[in-house]
């Protein structure tokens, strides 16, 4: 193949290499000691690879500061498929609910969720840790310590976005349709 088949840079050929045998998610800094070079240089690799990637079967992903790459998700039913796997987990509404909530606030506590729903999320909370959709990110400040929760790499691939500011922008409801709402439960 010569150089003008492939438009990808030494380093970013290296950087697939590595990423395609990593088992988790792997820092920058962590590529850069392998390759014995800069950061710049592998966040340059890093986006070289993500704009080849875009047109192929993998996605580059990036979450809490960390890349990998990944089945591109319009592949996902294919996959499951070829290797005999069950459908993706289907998540309830209230599973949804409680996600959204922890996506766009996270890190958040338990009491924070709940006062967002107006319900007890204890359930919810524990059906997502155990999906590794949700995981504990430590506590917070305030009294009794609560635990902190964000979202995961696999929150990530169950929905097919790359990174976290991938979300699709917050709609807060106007004051207008909070009236309308409050006078059709009143």
């Amino acid at each position: 193949m010569t150089d003008s088949e492939n438009p990808l840079t030494p380093t970013a050929i290296r950087l697939e290499a590595m990423l395609f045998v990593a088992a988790e998610p792997v820092a920058p800094t962590q590529l850069a000691a392998a390759l014995e070079t800069t950061t710049t240089e592998v966040e340059q690799g890093l986006r070289a690879l993500e704009e080849s990637l875009a047109t192929r079967g993998l996605r580059l992903q990036r979450h809490a500061g960390r890349v990998q790459l990944t089945t591109a998700p319009e592949f996902a039913a294919l996959i499951e498929r070829f290797l005999g796997l069950e459908a993706t987990t289907r998540l309830s509404r209230a599973a949804l609910e409680t996600l959204s909530i922890i996506a766009y606030q996270q890190p958040v506590t338990r009491p924070q969720v709940d006062a967002v729903r107006g319900v007890n999320s204890d359930g919810m909370m524990k059906s997502l840790l155990s999906k590794a959709l949700i995981q504990e990110t430590g506590r917070a400040d305030g009294p009794g310590r609560p635990i902190l929760y964000s979202t995961t790499p696999e929150f990530l691939q169950h929905f097919g976005i790359n990174s976290i500011q991938d979300l699709p922008p917050l709609e807060l409801p106007t004051e207008a349709e909070t009236q309308d709402v409050s006078l059709l439960k009143g």
